[in-house]
């Protein structure tokens, strides 16, 4: 996580120093923070074999944009098996993608002399369930959830940091106290588990990030049997869609400031920050929550710690507020900011 997030830091400073005169720099942060985020997380699925995961990994963001592009046409039964320009298109990207993870799979199969062990990234972790009896994963659910744990640990971090990042542009006295916390605990050391757990007001801003602009507006739940909602009975097999995004801001759970920045709400943790302890929801709850969860909040904080240590930033004029849903909740037009170095 470090080293990809220093790299990018890195290539700011050196656009400093050639364009800006180590002054100041515009630079739109949407799109660095997407490249940034499916490196980390390529590096930590594959390994040593990065460069393919994440060529894997480019070609399923671009199969998950499609499908949600035509998400809203109306389906007729069979559509789906008919040569579309749009389909032809999905099958080409759903073949690049599993034809690349297998090659990965299967090469880490061959190069292995020791069976027993195939990595100490994801990837083999999952490769070694294969010699844990009833709990082993056969190549097709390896591929998939590598598929899902992408999707987790990078869509939604992307999005996540491209809101922090706005709301402590707009709020320059929490990003100066945020600044003060890393320098106390980390000094320009790189941060380890054990200063990003003591970082408590990046932790409460980072909440408060996703209470305002969660990356997941909605999920939806499935009834596996009949049952009874209050005074609603609910049939089996009805699909129940849960508005993330308006209880969020509701202000029945969150009060009459429940629309403004106040990562203080969060002083005591999420489970006490509103009126009732499951208000916020970023990653859902229960067995089917988000498990990217714990890792997509390790790499924001790390993220997000480094370029405190190093850049002050504040909004550009030519940003247009614009937040739209394409998978996560995005900014429509990017987010251009300006940022200065702190260090020369």
């Amino acid at each position: 996580m470090a080293a990809c997030t220093i790299s990018m830091l890195d290539e700011w400073k050196r656009q400093l120093a050639i364009e800006a005169k180590n002054k100041s720099l515009t630079i739109e942060v949407s799109e660095e923070f997407r490249e940034l985020t499916s490196d980390i997380i390529a590096h930590t699925s594959f390994g040593t074999s990065f460069a393919h995961g994440k060529e894997a990994f480019n070609a399923q963001t671009k199969l998950q944009h499609l499908i949600v592009a035509s998400s809203s046409d109306v389906f007729i039964p069979g559509t789906q098996y008919i040569p579309t320009r749009t389909n032809l298109e999905i099958w080409k990207l759903d073949g690049k993608m599993k034809k690349s993870l297998k090659c990965i799979i299967e090469s880490r199969l061959n190069s292995q002399s020791d069976s027993s062990f195939y990595g100490d990234d994801l990837l083999g972790i999952m490769m070694d369930t294969k010699n844990d009896g009833s709990n082993k994963l056969n190549m097709n659910e390896i591929m998939e959830e590598c598929k899902t744990f992408f999707f987790s640990g990078h869509e939604t971090t992307s999005s996540l940091l491209v809101w922090t990042v706005f709301l402590l542009s707009l709020h320059t006295d929490w990003q100066e106290k945020l600044r003060q916390e890393v320098m106390q605990i980390c000094g320009m050391e790189i941060p380890d588990p054990d200063m990003l757990s003591k970082l408590k007001m990046v932790n409460m801003v980072l909440l408060e990030a996703l209470r305002l602009y969660c990356p997941a507006i909605e999920t939806g739940r499935m009834t596996s049997k009949d049952m009874k909602l209050g005074d609603l009975m609910i049939p089996r097999g009805t699909v129940l869609m849960i508005p993330i995004a308006m209880i969020h801001r509701s202000k029945e759970y969150w009060g009459e400031d429940s629309n403004e920045f106040n990562p203080m709400r969060f002083i005591n943790g999420a489970y006490k920050a509103a009126k009732h302890p499951n208000a916020l929801l970023p990653f859902s709850l229960g067995p089917r929550n988000c498990i990217g969860q714990n890792f997509a909040m390790l790499e924001a904080k790390t993220v997000m710690a480094l370029i405190l240590q190093r850049f002050s930033w504040s909004l550009s004029p030519d940003y247009q507020h614009a937040p739209v849903h394409n998978l996560t909740l995005q900014a429509q037009h990017g987010l251009p900011i300006i940022i200065k170095p702190l260090h020369l």
